[in-house]
């Protein structure tokens, strides 16, 4: 297998493991303020973090590549997780997971941007064929009563794509999982004591699902599926491997249906084989 196979296979288990995010968050959220989740998925997985780069002693990033760790932090570490808790208050993990269906494209237009990505015309005609998918079917939905957790998600999928396009640029010097393992310990100084500051008085309310769906938030969500995914992004290009994630509105679909029992209609399911279809076409003229 050649490098570029090796990309996305690196990628594809990224995206595999960030399908069940949406669904594990929204189980969270029905026992913890998004704030606290936050917080709290993000001490616990910038503690691993320090751990592992203690077992594991790496060189430490330049101090030119601080300002880089900072909006990987501030986009995957905080945005994403804060603005998605936040939006899953008002929307269903089924609506939710079709606006991922932007992300390929936002992370290639910031791959373009930071990370000097150059690709092909016939690549950007499948990217905003994608996007535009998405996009039409949350058009077709009665948004009257969830427009802040539309809009929530807009601003999340900006954030990420902006995190995942900074982060694989970096890669490219520092490596995958390091590059996250430094992103979270860069946040653990405030988020360790945010955490306590913002901790319930109690956790008798909080179910077992709950407990679950944090521990996968924090330790796949946030560490392990980084690992896979800067790796493919670093080695196949940002915005090449990047459109992966048009298959993730298709994967995390099923995980809603079938672990939390939440309606996919038919047009949700047909949007997102039309989404997933479109990788085809990317990948080739990326």
């Amino acid at each position: 297998m050649d490098k570029r196979t090796h990309a996305w296979i690196y990628g594809f288990i990224g995206v595999a493991i960030f399908s069940g995010s949406l669904p594990a968050t929204r189980v969270a959220v029905g026992s913890f303020d998004p704030v606290f989740l936050t917080i709290l998925r993000a001490a616990i997985a910038g503690g691993l973090a320090a751990a592992l780069l203690i077992l594991l002693p790496q060189k430490r990033p330049d101090r030119s590549d601080l300002l880089s760790l900072l909006i990987v932090a501030l986009g995957v570490v905080v945005g994403f997780p804060l603005l998605t808790a936040l939006a899953l208050q008002h929307i269903t993990s089924a609506h939710s997971i079709v606006f991922i269906g932007l992300l390929p494209l936002a992370t290639a237009i910031f791959g373009v941007v930071r990370a000097g990505d150059r690709p092909r015309p016939a690549f950007w005609f499948f990217s905003i064929v994608g996007s535009a998918l998405v996009a039409g079917f949350a058009l077709t939905q009665d948004l009257s009563a969830s427009w802040s957790g539309d809009l929530l998600m807009f601003a999340a999928i900006v954030a990420c794509g902006l995190g995942y396009a900074e982060g694989a640029k970096l890669s490219r010097k520092l490596g995958g999982w390091q590059v996250i393992s430094w992103a979270l310990v860069l946040s653990l100084p405030l988020m360790l004591p945010l955490a306590f500051y913002s901790m319930p008085a109690s956790f008798s309310g909080v179910t077992r699902h709950a407990w679950v769906a944090l521990g996968y938030v924090s330790l796949f969500s946030m560490l392990i599926g980084f690992v896979f995914w800067y790796r493919g992004l670093a080695q196949g290009g940002i915005a090449a491997v990047g459109q992966l994630q048009l298959l993730q509105p298709f994967m995390g679909l099923i995980l809603a249906a079938t672990l939390l029992g939440e309606e996919v209609s038919l047009l949700m399911a047909c949007i997102s084989l039309a989404v997933v279809a479109c990788v085809a076409g990317a990948k080739k003229f990326s």
